[in-house]
């Protein structure tokens, strides 16, 4: 199997958003307190970052 471009895309995207989801989960059920919401934060600042990475898929 040959790594082109999209292919290389595609699997940054999937690790994001399951690191993504690692750190909202820890932050909603590990954390109670203010480290909580920074957590969660940055959660979401993957997601948006692998929205990019999707979006570059086939552009580049």
């Amino acid at each position: 199997m040959s790594m082109n471009k999209n292919t290389v895309l595609a699997w940054a995207t999937t690790i994001m958003i399951i690191v993504g989801l690692g750190l909202i989960a820890m932050g909603a059920f590990k954390y109670d307190d203010v480290a909580g919401w920074g957590f969660a934060s940055v959660g979401v600042g993957f997601f948006a970052i692998a929205w990019v990475f999707n979006a570059l898929k086939g552009r580049v």
